[in-house]
């Protein structure tokens, strides 16, 4: 399955200013039950995580265990 080289709508966000996986933290990555998040690299040399399909379950320990607060999870308004 190909990775999306370019920013869209998905349930789980990066903010690139805030996450260090370019210092070799992978804690979103690791603790991801449906293993939908990856490590990839940037146009300018630097490293983010980011979602490479859309199966996201809401459960949110990605954003709760990330040491930065870099991951965002946006659940819908129907399942809140």
């Amino acid at each position: 399955m190909p990775l999306a080289e370019t920013l869209t709508s998905v349930p789980v966000v990066i903010d690139d200013d805030k996450c260090i996986a370019n210092k070799g933290c992978t804690v979103c990555v690791d603790v991801c039950p449906l293993d939908v998040l990856r490590i990839v690299d940037l146009a300018d040399g630097t490293k983010t995580a980011r979602m490479t399909y859309d199966e996201c379950w809401y459960c949110m320990p990605c954003q709760a265990d990330c040491p930065t607060k870099a991951v965002t999870v946006s659940i819908p308004y129907l399942l809140k």
